[in-house]
């Protein structure tokens, strides 16, 4: 069976191909094998191969939390799947509904501490897995259970996004890209912010309404709210980290949805909690979703036939360059792994 693992140590080059020696595995009562398609990449995937919070007892790890299968064995008692059924699996494989709990969060997560989509077959729980939107192909499918549910909880369960919102997205990457799509077909506006203005205008091309390079324009939350005429916007989805935030909580309108997803520019830093009472914003924490968010973003993708925008693909053997590319931060959209 044909895998990528981090062995040894932590870092991009120790991700290199496990051969396990071993048949494909045969699914359990509740379970179902997948033959997996493709997989795609995540910040959270590139920290965990560069060993960001890592227990280097737990090597070999299998990265990668997204993936798409094709079901080809189900267990005795699986009803809710059949042979041949496409889906991804879950990134938590034990949040069906309902609120996040610890033991969830902590304990079931793909690709750390479980091993990941990096590999030709999988064998889970039929619980842990959703039938994959009929409109996408495999590769867009793959994009999904990350990035797009994140994306999806931030502005719709946690956000109560409408029509006639603002949103202001930070950057261009896998989720930003999600909520994009996401406010658009919610009736919203968007608001774009990059350093590149050759980026600036790819998200105008995905119907982006408003645009401020950060360069070039440091303020960007004074920038967003002469935008609104003075207001600040409905909702920010923050993937940046403690640099940004500050930013994000002057960005945000009076009773404003700040949503908390990223780390990438650090995690701690002084916060301007008056601003926060202040203004009553609402700050949420957003770590993916459970199944029932998974399947409702399901619904409204086919429904509004939205699609994923992939930048790059590389086979599953090239998985340490697609992993650099995630480093430098250049890509737009999602870098996918075709299996």
């Amino acid at each position: 069976m044909r895998a990528m693992a981090i062995q040894g140590a932590y870092g991009i080059e120790n991700l290199n191909p496990l051969e396990r020696g071993l048949p494909k595995p045969k699914p359990g009562p509740g379970q179902v094998v997948l033959k997996m398609k493709a997989a795609s990449l995540n910040y959270r995937d590139l920290a965990t191969v560069l060993g960001f919070g890592g227990n280097p007892k737990a090597l070999p790890l299998v990265p990668l939390s997204d993936g798409c299968g094709e079901v080809i064995e189900v267990g005795d008692g699986v009803t809710r799947l059949k042979k041949g059924d496409r889906v991804a699996p879950r990134f938590f494989q034990g949040w069906r509904a309902g609120g996040p709990r610890p033991e969830v969060l902590g304990a079931t997560a793909l690709g750390g501490p479980i091993d990941g989509c990096a590999q030709e077959y999988m064998c889970l729980s039929a619980e842990g897995v959703s039938k994959a939107p009929a409109n996408l192909n495999d590769e867009e499918v793959a994009c999904l259970p990350c990035a797009a549910l994140t994306a999806w909880r931030a502005l719709v369960v946690e956000g109560n996004m409408k029509a006639g919102d603002t949103v202001l997205v930070q950057g261009t990457g896998g989720v930003s890209i999600f909520a994009l799509q996401f406010a658009k077909a919610a009736g919203a506006r968007v608001i774009v912010t990059s350093s590149s203005d050759e980026k600036l205008e790819r998200a105008k091309k995905l119907g982006a309404d408003d645009f401020i390079n950060y360069k070039s324009t440091p303020d960007w939350a004074m920038e967003a709210r002469k935008l609104t005429g003075g207001r600040g916007v409905d909702h920010v989805v923050e993937v940046g980290g403690a640099d940004t935030f500050p930013q994000s909580i002057m960005a945000a309108r009076v009773g404003g949805h700040v949503g908390v997803i990223g780390i990438l520019s650090g995690l701690s830093k002084d916060v301007n909690v008056a601003a926060i009472f202040a203004q009553n914003l609402k700050i949420s924490g957003v770590t993916v979703g459970s199944r029932a968010h998974f399947e409702e973003m399901s619904r409204a993708i086919e429904q509004n036939d939205i699609h994923p925008v992939i930048d790059k693909r590389f086979p599953l053997a090239d998985a340490q360059e697609a992993f650099r590319l995630m480093q430098g931060a250049s890509h737009f959209g999602k870098i996918v792994l075709d299996i």
